[in-house]
């Protein structure tokens, strides 16, 4: 990077990041390189930190004693130890093969684990803590974790994985179901071989505070789940809060490090410091911790939540996390009559009908938006990762006491975080019902048609379908060059998608490639990004965008949005664009890219489109896709000429044609493009289950689909700040017009 180079980078962190950022992060890499972490939090061993020296009554030292205060003072918990009888015929509805709790189970104990909530990784019983369940490279365990590089064994969170303990979740589970002590007995090998070989302060997993944070609410589901074992021993119950005093102890003092990052980071270590606050009154920091923990909660959620419901990292899966730390925290809290403010509550119930406003009815599925890492913090039914039913049932749940979808394995979360009063218990002035778990009454969340004002996240709705796009500012970092990307759903089918993420640290060419705006649905000017890629996660400039307007016809037959992002605005010679989505009938949709230059560029469309039978017919530039919901075309044209197109399917050399819905996992896609050389170019992509008949006379276009003949008049720019389609006539059954002069204009 040439100098000049660096000091652009150094102003645009400073502008978008801010100077209090660049301070901190400055002073954080001089603790660092000093050693001051390390004096700060030293290496030791389990012995010189023995559990007394946490307590406040030195008579509950002894693990004896300390296990029966457990068992009869214990701080309430979301469920009650004694109450497994009442649980196992409610736990036995949801329990199907293969994902059930106790096939994962019985693979742990055959030393297969399941990584990312999908993969199965052969890595014996106990693991190496140490080896990344990837790569099986292998991370030093004798080291400070301060002087342990993030990127220096291969994709760290193959190394984090298994040290989340994730698969307690699954061992209570299924202790719960059957009663069988193995479960408990597989737990606390697990938990006993762990502490063996991860000393305080040592070792890659005490790198990461959120890592911990993980780690201490899967110990304590544990510890409550087997409380009431013969497994559960006293040596064992004392060895566990030992590990979470020193786990909390870790997290504060570090606590302002994950605050800074301004993401789910601070927001989880606050709630691992928040849980052993009100689970640990015997502790003699809990109170601090507790207060510490509701803080930042408390903080964050204002900071980061905006007044939409979307979250600041910009991505589903990241929201789902936010979420499930929050779930968590809020419902413990209320046990322990522990509100969270009641603005932040507010927010938080925002935050949860924002993730089921771009839900897909059909599947319970989001699109695969932004950063992808696999992380499922609450791993409490059988339902596929993908499926977010779960966490939004729950959250509705706990902020009204009724269920938004019918009852399903996305039910199991209720019962452990809520008790089975949650599924067979009416509540008041709700119509009783005698049928199994379907008694709380069902209060279905409102989905958005169209546009959302005030936020950067689109969606146009049909009962077929829906188009999502995003298109706004950005008030947090950005995690991907994706601005304007679009997918669409239909019938169930995500027949245009996001590629995902597979992972952060690969060996090239999968070192976080699907980042880039070339694998995104969207216009890439001269092969570059939208924003300069400066860092592995990190993008500068920011990228803007703005909608430019959104309006429907009266009957609800035409729709169309349109935004703007001035990413390639950068550029020498700058390019300005503009896309718009229209939508004629109920599942055909047709989407323009305009962008225009005073000199000539290269402008690439690329759509990625779900795998399986097609007809590609490259002259035409036609996709045709074999769907399980039918037939469905992609079409594309451009105004320009000449225009190149081609297709690519899992592409051996690089990520182009390929899926990412789980981490570390990757699937064939079909990903198609067109490309023109000009300064001013407009694409139009028609999809939809039947063959458009696209063609021009001026400035008018003429579209028939399977929704009627539809006729376009475009502007081409020639106004500034006006949209660059001026109307439509659809004429099918009735005629239909919409005059997007009227619109609503942002």
């Amino acid at each position: 990077m040439s100098l000049l180079s660096k000091i652009r980078t150094a102003r645009d962190l400073l502008h978008f990041m801010g100077p209090r950022w660049a301070l901190y992060r400055t002073g954080y890499a001089l603790r660092l390189r000093s050693g001051q972490l390390q004096r700060q939090l030293p290496a030791s061993n389990w012995s010189a930190r023995p559990l007394g020296e946490f307590l406040k009554d030195a008579d509950l030292a002894r693990p004896d004693g300390y296990l029966r205060y457990r068992r009869s003072e214990g701080p309430a918990f979301f469920f009650q130890p004694d109450a497994l009888d009442r649980y196992r015929p409610l736990l036995s509805t949801w329990q199907s093969e293969p994902g059930s709790a106790r096939y994962l189970a019985t693979e742990l104990s055959q030393g297969r684990w399941q990584v990312f909530a999908h993969e199965f990784v052969t890595l014996g019983f106990p693991p190496d803590w140490h080896a990344n369940a990837l790569t099986g490279e292998r991370a030093p365990r004798k080291q400070h974790w301060s002087t342990i590089p993030d990127f220096g064994y291969g994709d760290i969170k193959g190394i984090w994985e298994l040290s989340r303990f994730s698969f307690t979740y699954a061992l209570v589970r299924a202790y719960w179901l059957t009663g069988d002590e193995q479960y408990a007995r597989l737990f606390w090998l697990l938990f006993e071989d762990w502490y063996a070989n991860n000393p305080p302060q040592q070792g890659p997993n005490w790198k990461c505070g959120q890592e911990l944070s993980f780690r201490l609410m899967a110990w304590c589901f544990g510890l409550y789940g087997f409380l009431e074992t013969r497994e559960t021993s006293p040596d064992r119950v004392a060895a566990l809060a030992q590990a979470i005093a020193v786990s909390a102890e870790r997290i504060a003092a570090n606590l302002d490090y994950a605050l800074n990052q301004q993401n789910n980071h601070g927001i989880s270590e606050a709630t691992g410091l928040w849980t052993v606050g009100l689970l640990f009154p015997e502790f003699r920091s809990a109170n601090h911790w507790q207060a510490l923990g509701q803080q930042a909660l408390e903080a964050q959620a204002r900071s980061l939540i905006g007044a939409d419901g979307s979250f600041s990292q910009h991505s589903m899966n990241y929201h789902r996390v936010m979420l499930h730390d929050y779930l968590w925290s809020c419902r413990l809290g209320a046990l322990h009559g522990r509100l969270l403010a009641e603005d932040v509550r507010k927010r938080l119930q925002l935050a949860n009908a924002f993730l089921y406003r771009f839900q897909d009815e059909n599947t319970g599925r989001l699109p695969n938006y932004g950063q992808n890492d696999g992380a499922l913090v609450l791993p409490l039914n059988s339902c596929d990762y993908q499926d977010y039913r779960p966490v939004i049932q729950a959250f509705h749940f706990l902020n009204t006491g009724s269920r938004c979808y019918p009852a399903g394995p996305w039910d199991e979360d209720l019962l452990w975080l809520f008790g089975p009063q949650a599924l067979d218990e009416p509540y008041p002035d709700a119509p009783h019902s005698d049928a199994p778990h379907s008694d709380a009454p069902h209060q279905p969340l409102q989905r958005s048609q169209g546009h959302n004002e005030g936020s950067s996240y689109q969606i146009l709705r049909t009962e077929k379908g829906f188009a999502f796009t995003r298109c706004g500012a950005y008030h947090h970092r950005p995690g991907q060059a994706d601005m304007l990307h679009v997918d669409i759903w239909w019938r169930g089918v995500n027949v245009v998608q996001d590629a995902g993420s597979y992972s952060y640290n690969a060996p090239a060419p999968w070192n976080n490639a699907l980042a880039q705006t070339a694998f995104h649905n969207t216009v890439t000017v001269d092969h570059l990004d939208q924003m300069n890629q400066v860092g592995k996660f990190l993008w500068l400039p920011w990228v803007q965008g703005k909608v430019c307007c959104y309006g429907q016809s009266a009957d609800g037959q035409l729709a169309y949005w349109e935004g703007q992002h001035n990413g390639y605005e950068r550029l020498a010679s700058p390019v300005s664009y503009r896309r718009g989505l229209l939508r004629l009938g109920e599942e055909h949709w047709f989407v323009i890219d305009f962008l225009n230059s005073a000199r000539p560029h290269d402008y690439r469309l690329h759509w990625l489109c779900a795998d399986g039978s097609h007809d590609w017919h490259e002259a035409e530039r036609e996709l045709i896709l074999q769907t399980t919901s039918g037939p469905y075309w992609v079409q594309m044209g451009a105004d320009a000429q000449p225009a190149t197109a081609s297709l690519v399917r899992a592409d051996s050399l690089s990520p182009r044609g390929w899926h990412s819905t789980y981490y570390y996992h990757r699937d064939p896609a079909i990903s198609i493009d067109c490309t023109v050389t000009a300064s001013q170019a407009l694409f139009w992509t028609h999809l939809g289950p039947a063959v458009a008949h696209v063609s021009r006379v001026g400035d008018l276009w003429h579209v028939e689909t399977g929704s009627g003949k539809a006729e376009l008049k475009w502007d081409y720019g020639k106004a500034e700040g006006k949209p660059i389609l001026q109307g439509v006539k659809l004429v099918g059954l009735s005629v239909t017009e919409l005059e997007v002069s009227k619109c609503i204009c942002c």
